[in-house]
């Protein structure tokens, strides 16, 4: 398992240096903006939904390297789907952090996604991987108002 972890500690590295979709999006037609005050971690995300489907999904931010990596990982995984199957992914998304450390998850059908399983020992880092994710679910219903870890 030591392996495992390791691979998953550098693809959030690798995400959190070399964030993919990161910048402004022209003629995005979603947009919602996240703040988790504790550790200073902001988002704004873009996106172009049209005919059902996530056509194009960007952000841009700051904060520490377990919410970028998890921005960049979660729009490389929204892309082309519809925003139910982003909603659903999502949920899955948010069981695994918070579910308890020793619980048995289902890293298959999350894929990449599956290196935060760890943050779930870490409480504190659980709203960190879970920023982009709430302000997805935010811009995919349309709520106007700012999304917050607290």
């Amino acid at each position: 398992m030591s392996g495992l972890g390791e691979l998953y500690q550098q693809l959030i590295i690798d995400h959190n240096r070399s964030p993919r979709n990161f910048g402004p999006l022209d003629g995005a037609n979603r947009v919602a903006a996240g703040d988790n005050p504790l550790c200073g971690d902001k988002i704004k995300l873009y996106l172009k939904v049209a005919n059902d489907v996530i056509e194009e999904i960007r952000f841009e931010g700051s904060g520490c390297a377990i919410s970028q990596a998890s921005a960049s990982l979660m729009t490389a995984a929204v892309q082309g789907k519809s925003p139910a199957d982003a909603l659903s992914l999502f949920t899955a998304f948010h069981g695994m952090v918070t579910s308890a450390p020793d619980a048995a998850g289902n890293a298959r059908a999350l894929g990449k996604l599956a290196a935060f399983a760890g943050v779930r020992a870490f409480p504190a880092r659980v709203k960190c991987a879970n920023l982009a994710w709430h302000t997805l679910r935010a811009a995919l219903q349309n709520q106007p108002q700012a999304v917050s870890t607290e």
